[in-house]
């Protein structure tokens, strides 16, 4: 390691604290991710969070409700800012690590707005910075935000946590012949369809480069070994 921590950027979906329902947080599940973050931040790494809701609300659920899509986004963004809230509770009471959540959408009784500035300070003391609300825009994606707060804050690398160990030609669950690719450029995954981040997302790495990396957060010491493991889940740069 360089005598500056290295910068990170964990990208977490809601399903992931579902546990294996996918809905809901699961004690099991939110524990371990906390665990995982708190060993990172113990290796030296500066490690900032961006987490989704899908598993309390998603968006896209709006042509099931017949809801107005804006609505149904601002509902997903709430969502995010309630496992944020969670995940700092555990985070700070099971491992003992200071954290802030930061917000995209005003509710200062309950986190800090976002402000670039204040979540670099809280990064460079040493703090897990979780960021939720999104973009604080409906019609983005929580991988947008990851995206766009990664490139605010100066991360090295976006680490997506899946429940899958990288990126395939199709989806390893249902085609056994699926094929799983090591390392894609911006643009195979853009011609390809790949839906690893939305064409947004991707956009916005791909103007500076700045590396993504799909692996599978599954057990102890997942997040470790996708950093320091060059063979481990799949990079995109």
């Amino acid at each position: 390691m360089t005598e500056k921590p290295t910068r990170i950027m964990l990208k977490i979906s809601g399903e992931m604290l579902g546990g294996e329902q996918g809905h809901g947080i699961d004690p099991t599940a939110i524990e371990l991710i906390a665990e995982e973050i708190a060993s990172v931040h113990h290796a030296g790494y500066e490690v900032a969070v961006v987490i989704g809701g899908g598993n309390i609300f998603r968006g896209s659920q709006v042509g099931k409700l017949k809801m107005d899509r804006a609505a149904a986004d601002y509902m997903g963004m709430l969502a995010t800012c309630i496992n944020g809230l969670a995940l700092q509770e555990v985070i700070e009471n099971k491992c003992q690590l200071r954290t802030r959540v930061m917000t995209a959408i005003h509710m200062p009784e309950l986190a800090e707005p976002y402000i670039r500035r204040k979540a670099l300070k809280h990064l460079m003391e040493r703090r897990v910075v979780i960021f939720a609300g999104g973009t604080g825009n409906p019609l983005f994606t929580t991988d947008t935000a990851a995206s766009l707060r990664a490139r605010e804050i100066g991360a090295d690398i976006i680490y997506k946590a899946t429940k899958v160990d990288g990126i395939y030609d199709c989806d390893p669950k249902h085609h056994a012949h699926a094929i799983k690719y090591d390392e894609l450029t911006y643009l195979d995954v853009l011609s390809k369809n790949l839906q690893v981040m939305d064409a947004t997302a991707i956009a916005m790495c791909m103007d500076v480069n700045m590396p993504i990396k799909v692996f599978k957060l599954a057990e102890k010491g997942s997040v470790l070994q996708a950093i320091q493991n060059t063979s481990v889940g799949t990079t995109v740069r």
